[in-house]
């Protein structure tokens, strides 16, 4: 896994590029909207633009994560390595393959392999945090041995 740690990260950024560039241009539909709409006078124009709005604030928060996942990515080395579970990290257990990066959920890379990328407020980061290869933690009461930290 160590040597596909660059292509999990490249992954990783792109979804979130994917992200940023869906809620961009959901919100420059919703906005085109908004200004088409003040021409049309034939139904209740407050309801229409009230939701309207609504769903622009929604896409907004939506944006506005995405790019704080995209800045806490590229506070991530990733040519570093480290043994302790960490930040950046990639953490093989028993179960399943984490990356300690942000919460993008599953990403499969291109042998075919699934990874989950977790924030550093996942609960189950919380039962890993400093661990090294060879040790387990408990987690919805199953014992999950670490097989591997990259």
């Amino acid at each position: 896994m160590s040597a596909r740690k660059e292509e999990l990260y490249y992954k990783c950024l792109d979804t979130v590029n994917k992200q940023i560039d869906k809620y961009q241009k959901e919100m420059d539909q919703i906005k085109e909207s908004m200004e088409n709409n003040d021409a049309h006078t034939d139904y209740d124009e407050d309801d229409t633009k009230g939701q309207l709005l609504s769903d622009f604030e929604k896409y907004a928060e939506y944006l506005d994560n995405s790019r704080k996942m995209k800045e806490k990515l590229s506070r991530i080395d990733p040519n570093h390595y480290t043994k302790n579970i960490d930040f950046g990290s990639i953490v093989e257990t028993s179960e399943n393959y984490y990356f300690i990066s942000a919460a993008l959920g599953k990403i499969i890379l291109d042998e075919g392999v699934s990874v989950y990328a977790i924030s550093t407020d996942a609960p189950i980061y919380q039962e890993m945090k400093g661990k090294t290869e060879g040790e387990s933690f408990s987690f919805n009461e199953k014992e999950h041995e670490i097989l591997n930290v990259h």
